[in-house]
């Protein structure tokens, strides 16, 4: 399987969240009153998790496996706290950041959930954001592909198309940008052998080093998750592939269920 959890989690209905989640609240804020907010996250993590054992529940676990995988790629997330099929993300900062609500839904999508919820134990007194996803009526599977500016400029540009397709396809969209670059990256050979620092110039002087990776010789790919703004970030993608030394950029865009390939070169 593409996506597998060590747990089965599946949706539950408004009033058995309603129910687990008054009790894990109830929990994380005892823990605050007890640690204070300057513990690292896991501290809390094992005390919620602990003190809602001692209150009867016994589908409480912490560092759940979730696993995406595809080819030799294969990739676990750890879920810090699953009560009652409910999934929580914690944290320990001064306030929640969008890298957080993003991380937060992509679990969701990767489960199939309708809700996740975010704790924070580093603010004054304890956060929690409560997610809504459409992930538990939606088919993520029911992608689109756009390949009609694209075009393949070495032998190794159809195999990366190809795999960053199937990869959709199998994972569904919807998910974070990261995880299919990481894909990519796996097929390309591995970070150890694609990603280069290559020479920065100006009308011939060099001015240092960039990273890039890459899928051929002269020939670089980028993975973005862009809804809007194509435009200013291909005129961007020009710009930097003038002052590096390749002849084109793979870009891969993916939002939501599409995605859209595009070639630029010199």
């Amino acid at each position: 399987m593409p996506i597998e959890c060590e747990i089965p989690i599946r949706p539950v209905s408004a009033e058995s969240f309603d129910a687990t989640d008054q009790l894990v609240m109830r929990c994380a804020y005892a823990a605050q009153n007890h640690f204070g907010r300057l513990c690292e996250e896991r501290v809390y993590e094992n005390d919620v998790a602990a003190r809602l054992r001692a209150e009867g529940l016994r589908e409480v676990f912490t560092q759940v496996p979730l696993t995406v995988s595809l080819g030799p790629f294969r990739k676990t997330h750890r879920l810090d706290l699953v009560v009652n099929q409910v999934v929580y993300e914690l944290k320990a900062l001064d306030g929640f950041v969008p890298v957080h609500i993003a991380q937060g839904l992509h679990y969701a999508a990767l489960l199939g959930l309708d809700r996740v919820k975010l704790l924070n134990f580093g603010a004054p007194s304890v956060q929690g954001k409560l997610l809504g996803s459409p992930f538990a009526t939606i088919d993520r599977h029911a992608v689109t592909v756009e390949r009609s500016r694209w075009q393949a400029v070495s032998p190794n540009c159809a195999p990366l198309a190809g795999h960053a397709e199937a990869c959709l396809r199998d994972w569904g969209g919807f998910l974070e940008a990261s995880l299919y670059n990481e894909a990519l990256v796996c097929h390309a050979g591995g970070e150890a052998h694609c990603v280069r620092r290559l020479t920065v110039t100006r009308n011939g002087m060099e001015l240092g080093h960039h990273g890039a990776q890459m899928h051929a010789n002269d020939c670089g790919f980028i993975v973005t998750a862009l809804g809007q703004h194509h435009a200013a970030h291909e005129k961007e993608l020009r710009r930097l592939l003038a002052s590096l030394p390749l002849r084109a950029w793979q870009w891969v865009n993916i939002f939501h269920q599409q995605m859209q390939l595009v070639t630029l070169t010199r």
